[in-house]
């Protein structure tokens, strides 16, 4: 038998090592020794929430107009979009009740839209921590019972997301929800349970049994989380928590409004984000008033930084924004602006601007290709050039 030219048999062993790497490689973003990774390489970029894009297609199957914006982020050099993948309210959740194919067909929509569009997707599965428990028709706490029909519900449906769209390009990661932890044991918590507008399928009274626990949304992140497991054994699993109050540990502990210490802050933040969940989720917003001796968001984001390299957690800054007040927008770019030189100075590997495309938030927040704040958008893709150009380094 003739032997092969060593040239060929190289160039044989290359593509047969690129295949096994390729058939190899998580899909998504996953990690290694605490680092995020996509593709084989470390991954930071700075993306934005993108809240409405499949809630439009429940409410509307004909409106694909946020489908449409996903090609132009692509080029606007914005890699990855955070939203909503779910309904708002329970009767947001009808379509899914009552034709479960069509509510599906609408959100491979999105996800066909994102891989055409060469977009990342990190999928929000349960927004709004009122709205399962009544979608079951039970009080809030049975989000901390294993036997309720909410646990059931929560289980059912990540693993019909999950194996759903694990085998997708486009799904960079798996969130439970939006800032459950921020009502979490709050020392005035009879004064704030959640709304009760029956017209949008709440229950017509709450009582202290609505009053949620941080013990009850730990439980839910872990059966989500654990259940994410049993179908997609990489993909990165994020709580999709806001900062922590600067007095959670007091709220849990005393149900006080006492400013926490710094080694108590760091317990909260590593509770609320509770294994098999591998990242810490915050959101930043500019305040007057930051947790753990930090000053201002620049000295915080350095702080969990810090934090995320000492636990093998990265972090993800899940929302980051500062609303506009006023007719100018100045102050909103300058604050926008010192927090993404944080997020770059600090190496921060996942962030997300709040808000793309959202008209309700017009008048503070709201993002897009042509209004005033669409310079937001331009400073969010130099930081992603300069990322890019120091990795190529």
């Amino acid at each position: 038998m003739k032997s092969l030219h060593p040239f060929l048999l190289l160039a044989l062993i290359a593509n047969f090592s690129a295949r096994a790497f390729a058939a190899d490689t998580p899909s998504g973003l996953y990690l290694s020794d605490g680092v995020l990774l996509h593709a084989g390489q470390p991954y930071h970029a700075v993306g934005v929430n993108y809240f409405s894009l499949f809630s439009r297609l429940i409410e509307n199957p004909n409106d694909e107009t946020s489908l449409k914006q996903l090609k132009q982020l692509e080029k606007a050099n914005i890699p990855f979009v955070r939203f909503m993948a779910c309904g708002f309210w329970p009767r947001d959740w009808r379509l899914y009740q009552t034709d479960p194919e069509e509510y599906f067909r609408r959100l491979d929509k999105v996800v066909r839209a994102a891989e055409e569009a060469h977009v990342g997707l990190i999928p929000s599965l349960f927004w709004h921590y009122p709205t399962i428990p009544d979608l079951m028709g039970e009080p809030i706490d049975q989000l901390g019972n294993p036997a309720s029909k909410t646990t059931a519900f929560v289980k059912h449906y990540t693993e019909q997301i999950v194996t759903r769209y694990k085998d997708s390009p486009a799904i960079y990661a798996w969130e439970f929800g939006n800032e459950y932890t921020l009502a979490a044991d709050l020392p005035n918590a009879a004064t704030q349970r959640p709304q009760i507008v029956p017209d949008l399928g709440t229950p017509k009274t709450r009582t202290a049994r609505d009053e949620l626990t941080s013990a009850a949304a730990i439980h839910a992140f872990t059966v989500f989380a654990k259940e994410v497991r049993r179908h997609d054994s990489s993909r990165i699993i994020i709580a999709g928590n806001a900062l922590p109050r600067t007095s959670a540990w007091h709220n849990t502990a005393e149900k006080s409004w006492k400013s926490d210490t710094a080694p108590q802050f760091k317990e909260i933040l590593l509770r609320d984000n509770p294994d098999p969940i591998d990242t810490l989720s915050v959101h930043l917003y500019p305040d007057h008033k930051y947790p753990a001796g930090t000053k201002d968001l620049p000295e915080l984001i350095h702080l969990l930084a810090s934090l995320s390299k000492e636990t093998y957690k990265p972090l993800f800054i899940g929302e980051f924004g500062a609303i506009q007040k006023g007719e100018d927008h100045a102050d909103q770019r300058i604050a926008t602006e010192q927090i993404l030189k944080a997020i770059e100075r600090e190496k921060i590997p996942l962030a997300a601007l709040w808000v793309f495309d959202l008209k309700a938030q017009d008048d503070t927040l709201n993002v897009t290709f042509d209004n005033p704040r669409k310079d937001l958008l331009e400073l969010i893709a130099q930081t992603n050039r300069r990322i890019i150009q120091q990795r190529e380094k």
